[in-house]
């Protein structure tokens, strides 16, 4: 197969929808055999016989380190190595200050902290020279918006992580970027805004400098690039994709 990615080996998690979803079907699409991660085999399945190309799916809690360990050994039986790793799993919960429960704020960091630190942890002896870490952030790390403090802090704290693990990994060839998406249209986002949906979309759109939210395709193609040889000397940066509202 030709493409991009071509013989490349790509393990994308939180892949069984939205962004993730995308990002596996564009890395499939470009040659890449994929690695789908999600907690719903079910799920995954039903993903990987759309996407094609040789792409597998495997059930794994990304906050569990024995659940990622039995993944990434089979990665490594399968594949011998790892070239491009996507950690993606994440999900917020809205809560204005005043109103935020404990197992919000533990839940959050959980997936999005823990399970990003885990996933980086575990797939390490199995990144190749030249792989490629793409870490999805979030806009929402430096403006979260009413209610989603908590979210947006979890995806700040990646920036802290990404600073060290340069350090940790310097001269192994591994690069590691983040990779940050604007409000995007998943089914994610209309479910964190409840009952709400259609006046927080609207509300979205509005403060948007392009006039729209983002499809999970642009973020795929984003992706893309940080994950391919075009961004070779491209390391250690967080890349908006959000149509420019970051800057606003």
């Amino acid at each position: 197969m030709t493409g991009r990615l071509a013989g490349k080996v790509a393990l994308v998690t939180g892949g069984s929808s939205g962004i993730g979803e995308a990002i596996a079907t564009r890395f499939a699409a470009e040659g890449a055999r994929v690695i789908v991660l999600g907690r719903r085999q079910a799920g995954l399945d039903a993903v990987v016989e759309r996407i094609g190309g040789g792409s597998v799916g495997m059930a794994a809690d990304v906050t569990d380190a024995a659940s990622l360990r039995q993944v990434f050994a089979a990665a490594h039986d399968q594949h011998g190595g790892i070239d491009i790793l996507v950690p993606n799993a994440g999900f917020g919960s809205h809560a204005p200050l005043g109103r935020i429960e404990p197992d919000r704020i533990d839940s959050q960091f959980a997936t999005n902290v823990r399970g990003v630190i885990l996933t980086v942890q575990e797939a390490l002896p199995l990144l190749r020279a030249g792989s490629s870490v793409v870490i999805i952030g979030s806009s929402a790390s430096i403006d979260p918006g009413p209610g989603m403090s908590v979210y947006g802090a979890t995806k700040a704290a990646l920036r802290a992580l990404l600073r060290g693990w340069l350090q940790d990994v310097r001269g192994r060839d591994i690069r590691f970027n983040i990779l940050s998406p604007g409000p995007t249209r998943t089914q994610s986002l209309v479910d964190g805004f409840g009952d709400e949906a259609e006046a927080g979309l609207r509300w979205l759109t509005q403060r948007s400098p392009i006039g729209r939210i983002g499809e999970p395709e642009e973020i795929a193609a984003a992706a893309l690039f940080l994950a391919g040889s075009d961004s070779s000397y491209v390391n250690g940066i967080e890349l908006f994709v959000d149509g420019g509202a970051s800057q606003c």
